[in-house]
């Protein structure tokens, strides 16, 4: 039985939505031209063109309390044509910068985009990013991404640059203004460690000039039904006090068999914009329960062909099995400028993850598949919760100033982050489940009686699993030349890395439970430096090499030297590129070649070490903006050799790095059809991926996939004069079967043809 205090919420958003849609409903017939093209690129409220509408008297006053453009409290930087992508990105360190004059590959997508396609969390935003593909089933408890062709897990995502502190299974969307991903390895601008692919980062959203009531209500799945309201206001003379509300409840059925989801989520953000300071705090709540959630662990064995992917609706999971999560989070940051061009800065946060779980892992192969075309199973109930606890925090300054001719922006910050994971004690003999036989086709049940978890520990009781702590210090410098034309930014990041783990497992005489059983720590220094020069106001070509600190792995159990802990290694990353900004639409072109260590057992030796290197060459381009009037175009191509260029007694150089296509396309299309009805934008996106390798060796081999979206939206002037938009999407139109991702040896099925249908009103 669901909680008093979640059932009246449910019942609150439920009632409001479906009043405010049914007075939306009664006047769609006398609805007036939707908002003028220009406003309705630029993601500006839809306003009637042609009515005659009268404005309350307007106060101009200064514009104190506006972030500097290195800020990063308050706005962020203002959208591109179209409205899709940004122009400008937080790149940690080094503040607000402009897309098009930064010399990395980064890309922000906008809360327009998000609300236009109708994205819940992380992973329906970077499926528009060539370069980002997802690495979990649609139906499972997390999000897990491949960027450049390096494993990113969503535990890595940064909340307003701020690491650990997002939610770290998935993140929901309703609080968040912009999903940014930046390309390569950002060991200078974030810290951290790991993240050779990318970063990708979440900034709330901030109450604006113009006030914000929105009510959003939406249908998905088979019987999902998902109100969503987003308030904001400003107060104060000049507005220097801002609230941004965001709350949503969504639950039913989805389009996998026998699956139910509910979510509660709500974020609220408060900032404060003066003459020199700026501050802001953000708080957020999600739960997620997941009723027969889909096997994250879908394993093909050696030498077995893969088989073909099931119907997107099957189901492999048992009704009673579950995954009950729940997430807290507090953070907040603040500047001031102590000079016109000199700024302090700080932030912190601190968050915390608890989940509950019951569900089936199953290795798909020898014995228990004969034949490819079968799909025999093997599963195994597991049980194991947990609890994850974040925290993490930044003091900096940043200046500018000139010496002769060459201008500087110094940046100087030092920050700290914390991630321990806590278990129940993991002892599968006391668990007592057995494992039977299913099949991917054609799923059979459990036979028995279902596991009783009343004598195992739950997520309020548990013990030290693991933890890190990365400490480090940063210090950057760009140096402008001929008025800004050619910048040269030279930096580096002291970083310090302390990782422990402790015994989960009873009866093992050497390790009783809860006693650590390894521990390090050990510092890298990671330079970078990266330049971009202005050819003319349209045109730049930029290039950098930065590295990442990545923590090192532990020998496993079956070498000699089992146990024993690396030291942290670095990964390289050397990238070329061009961007050209036409005002109204942009290009970007880059080469990339990423070399990642990796440690692999002897089998001369049978000692582990870290001998083995991984190299990703790749070429990217992307598209963005508005082509013409009307049409908007968003997307590119990503073409990456990932080479395993030494293995274990170089059995496989040479070899495909398992998981990773060698093409990657995406291209999401947005057309105004004035011609047919005022206010009506039809959409579509095509997105392919190349066949990938399973194995090392390269036998096992992934078919390609190509799946079709399709979408239109139609606003108008509701009751009251206020704008209605209604919006109906189609996700893989054609119902294609295929496994979305082959990545570290895991199998993720794709999802099934799904409908959005929603309508929100603005008060």
């Amino acid at each position: 039985m669901r909680p008093r205090a979640v059932t009246l919420f449910r019942s609150a958003m439920l009632g409001v939505s479906f009043v405010a849609l049914a007075q939306a409903s009664a006047s769609a017939q006398d609805a007036r031209r939707a908002a003028s093209d220009t406003a309705g690129r630029a993601g500006a409220p839809i306003v009637a063109s042609g009515a005659e509408i009268t404005l309350d008297t307007v106060v101009v006053e200064g514009a104190g309390g506006q972030a500097p453009e290195t800020g990063t409290v308050g706005q962020p930087p203002a959208p591109y044509a179209g409205g899709q992508v940004a122009t400008g990105a937080r790149l940690g360190a080094l503040g607000n910068r402009s897309i098009l004059e930064t010399p990395f590959n980064v890309t922000s997508f906008t809360e327009k985009l998000i609300r236009d396609q109708q994205a819940r969390t992380i992973a329906d935003v970077v499926l528009n990013d060539p370069s980002v593909r997802n690495d979990a089933p649609a139906f499972s408890e997390r999000d897990s991404f491949f960027i450049r062709g390096f494993s990113v897990v969503n535990l890595d995502t940064a909340y307003d640059g701020l690491f650990y502190i997002a939610n770290p299974r998935r993140h929901f969307l309703e609080g968040i203004e912009r999903v940014e991903v930046l390309k390569g390895p950002t060991a200078l601008l974030n810290g951290g460690t790991g993240r050779v692919g990318g970063t990708i980062n979440l900034v709330p959203k901030r109450a604006t000039d113009a006030p914000i009531t929105r009510l959003t209500t939406t249908f998905l799945g088979d019987s999902q039904i998902w109100p969503h309201f987003d308030i904001g206001r400003r107060y104060g003379p000049s507005g220097e006090w801002g609230v941004r509300v965001n709350g949503s409840y969504r639950e039913g059925e989805t389009a996998l068999d026998r699956n139910e989801n509910e979510v509660v989520v709500g974020a609220l953000g408060l900032d404060y914009r003066g003459e020199r300071v700026r501050a802001s705090i953000d708080l957020n709540h999600q739960d997620q329960k997941i009723q027969a959630p889909v096997s994250l662990f879908n394993a093909a064995a050696p030498g077995t062909p893969i088989p073909r992917a099931p119907d997107g609706r099957t189901n492999t999971a048992n009704g009673f099995e579950f995954i009950d999560t729940s997430y807290n989070m507090a953070t907040g940051r603040i500047e001031f400028d102590i000079l016109d061009d000199t700024t302090i800065y700080a932030a912190g946060g601190a968050s915390r993850y608890r989940e509950d779980f019951l569900t089936g892992s199953y290795t798909i192969g020898s014995p228990q598949i004969r034949n490819a075309g079968i799909g025999d199973a093997l599963v195994a109930l597991g049980f194991n919760p947990q609890e994850i606890e974040g925290r993490s925090g930044e003091v900096g300054v940043r200046t500018r100033f000139d010496t002769g001719p060459v201008g500087h922006q110094l940046n100087v910050s030092a920050s700290s982050a914390r991630n321990a994971n806590n278990r129940g004690e993991f002892n599968p003999a006391r668990l007592g489940f057995p494992t039977y036989v299913t099949n991917i086709y054609n799923p059979v049940p459990f036979g028995g009686t279902p596991p009783d978890l009343s004598r195992l520990p739950r997520a309020s009781d548990l013990i030290p699993f693991a933890d890190i702590l990365a400490n480090s210090l940063s210090v950057s410098d760009t140096l402008s030349f001929a008025q800004d034309r050619f910048q040269l930014t030279l930096g580096g990041r002291y970083q310090e890395i302390r990782s422990r783990g402790f015994n989960t497992r009873p009866g093992i005489p050497s390790a009783p439970v809860g006693e650590r059983n390894y521990f390090y720590e050990d510092s890298e220094v990671t330079p970078a430096i990266a330049a971009v020069v202005r050819l003319t106001d349209h045109l730049s070509v930029y290039g950098n090499y930065i590295e990442a600190l990545t923590e090192g792995p532990t020998a496993p159990s079956t070498a000699l030297n089992a146990n024993e802990i690396f030291a942290p290694f670095v990964s390289e990353q050397r990238e070329v590129g061009v961007k050209y900004d036409a005002g109204f639409f942009g290009v970007t072109a880059s080469l990339f070649q990423i070399e990642q260590p990796s440690g692999f057992t002897n089998p001369a030796t049978r000692l582990f070490g870290v001998d083995g290197l991984q190299t990703n060459r790749g070429a990217e381009f992307t598209v963005f903006g508005e082509i013409t009037e009307g049409l908007r175009l968003l997307g590119g191509v990503t073409l990456i050799d990932a080479q395993l260029e030494r293995t274990a007694g170089g059995t496989f150089d040479g070899n495909s790095v398992p998981g990773v296509p060698k093409v990657a396309f995406n291209l999401y299309g947005e057309y105004d059809v004035t011609w047919l009805a005022s206010g009506l934008t039809l959409a579509g996106r095509v997105l392919h991926t190349g066949s990938t390798r399973y194995d090392q060796a390269n036998r096992q081999r992934v078919d390609d996939w190509t799946r079709v979206d399709l979408g239109a939206r139609y606003g108008f002037v509701g009751p009251y004069e206020k704008p209605v938009e209604v919006k109906f999407n189609v996700e893989n139109v054609f119902n294609e079967n295929y496994w979305a991702s082959s990545a570290r040896g895991f199998l993720a099925s794709g999802a099934p043809r799904t409908f959005l249908a929603s309508a929100s009103i603005e008060f």
